[in-house]
């Protein structure tokens, strides 16, 4: 038969590699077979495989498959249209359920059956290829709360067209912008429209990460190198490997951290915890920050070398009260995200619900926005979105003037932003994780909120 497709064998034991090169090799166009799957973000890169076949434990003495379910996991984060065949001398089914709706195309215990061995992974590269065309549609652009809301209004259209501009280049960008202009839905764009768009898009918060989990999240560690390292485990520098690597609130990043992700940038290395062998990677670097970073520069809190790095090409989002002529066409593309998802039929919003919306600061972006509309969505009724479907921040709106400029005191905005605190935890059950993204701040700036306001 003719031979076709990419397939990598993952297996500690160099003997089944090489009996299963030779049984496959008349089937597959390429085979690459690993005896440790710490190299497969790399591989999977480089190869663009079809199938993996991967085993489920690589540990002496260890037989649970958790091993394998993580290099699972991983595998359809990194490339979801790769179909994975689970490996394993344990025939575990409760194992085989977790592997299977964890992603895995199918299981197969060892010691296995040529014919079926065979089969099963055939079966599997059909399925890969039945799947190719759908997943080349799929963008990052494409998907709920990634796509990037563009308006008509001369800020947002200058800014499109810087987009478009540098988006094929490698070089470093920094966003800046308000909470909730979509900072993270530019990045994805700029992803999604660069020469990386089939590679990976791998995004931090910054502000999320603790100290002491800093380089093991960013550059990953060794099995063995602190107490709860029992296997090893990739970074985002090592996972974002031929794709994009978006650093969010890097303005949250502490002076002390700040020489290592330098050093990281500069030499397009990282050395895993636990490791000295240096191991480069290939990335596109997208930062973004709501602060000022040039002044806190100034205030010694933020390395100068480092924003030089970062700061590449600056592209600022614009508020959305400096494109007020944006918010009715975002409102009516938000009506109809909503009236889809929620089965809804509203056909148009009112003037007078069109100049309550205009009519107020809109603090939050984009966001705020988009969460107004959704909520109104749900509570219309009828075919027309009128007045009394908006729900707005009362205090906010009443110490705004008409010609949308600011009129409250540092007291008003304090008691304003604690007043819309307590209302997201108690919209959201208190979670804390539901509550910052829908403030769009970070937890760690929630938690500190909460202390001082003492809720």
């Amino acid at each position: 038969m003719n031979r076709q497709g990419t397939l990598i064998v993952v297996d500690d034991n160099k003997n089944i590699l090489t009996s299963l090169h030779y049984l496959l090799n008349s089937y597959f166009d390429q085979i690459v077979t690993l005896s440790s799957p710490v190299a497969l973000p790399t591989t999977i890169q480089q190869k663009r495989p079809d199938v993996i076949l991967l085993d489920m434990n690589f540990s002496a003495g260890l037989n649970t498959g958790n091993e394998g379910l993580y290099w699972l996991r991983e595998i359809k984060r990194i490339r979801p249209q790769t179909q994975v065949v689970l490996f394993t001398a344990y025939a575990d089914i409760n194992l085989a359920v977790t592997g299977l709706k964890e992603g895995a195309t199918d299981f197969v215990v060892k010691p296995w059956d040529n014919n079926q061995l065979v089969q099963t992974l055939l079966d599997a590269l059909e399925k890969a290829r039945q799947e190719k065309p759908r997943q080349k549609k799929v963008t990052p652009a494409n998907n709920e709360g990634t796509e990037m809301y563009w308006g008509s209004s001369e800020a947002i259209s200058q800014l499109k067209l810087m987009v478009e501009r540098i988006s094929a280049t490698d070089a470093s960008i920094l966003i800046t912008g308000e909470n909730g202009t979509g900072k993270d839905m530019l990045a994805h764009e700029i992803h999604r429209l660069s020469n990386r768009h089939e590679g990976p898009f791998v995004s931090v918060d910054m502000g999320a990460i603790t100290e002491t989990l800093f380089e093991s999240e960013l550059f990953g560690h060794v099995k063995g190198s602190f107490t709860d390292a029992h296997a090893d485990r990739i970074g985002r520098f090592e996972a974002a490997n031929g794709g994009t690597l978006f650093l969010d609130e890097i303005a949250n990043l502490p002076l002390h951290m700040q020489p290592k992700l330098l050093t990281a940038i500069q030499k397009r290395t990282f050395v895993k915890v636990g490791s000295n062998l240096p191991q480069p990677t290939d990335i596109r670097l997208i930062c973004a920050t709501n602060r000022d970073l040039a002044l806190m520069v100034q205030q010694g809190v933020f390395r100068e070398d480092l924003l030089y790095r970062i700061n590449t090409i600056h592209l600022h989002l614009p508020s959305l009260r400096e494109r007020k002529e944006d918010i009715i066409p975002l409102a009516e593309r938000f009506l109809q995200q909503f009236n889809t998802q929620y089965g809804r039929q509203l056909e148009a919003i009112s003037p007078e619900a069109a100049k309550k919306l205009q009519s107020h600061p809109w603090y939050g972006n984009v966001r705020e926005l988009q969460h107004a509309m959704e909520k109104a969505v749900i509570m219309a009724d009828g075919r027309i979105l009128k007045p009394e479907h908006i729900e707005l921040n009362a205090a906010i709106t009443a110490n705004t003037s008409t010609d949308g400029k600011q009129g409250m005191t540092t007291q008003t905005l304090e008691a304003t932003e604690c007043e819309a605190i307590r209302h997201a935890m108690q919209e959201y059950g208190g979670n804390v994780s539901q509550v910052a993204n829908a403030l769009g701040i970070t937890r760690q700036t929630l938690y500190s909120k909460l202390k001082r306001y003492g809720i």
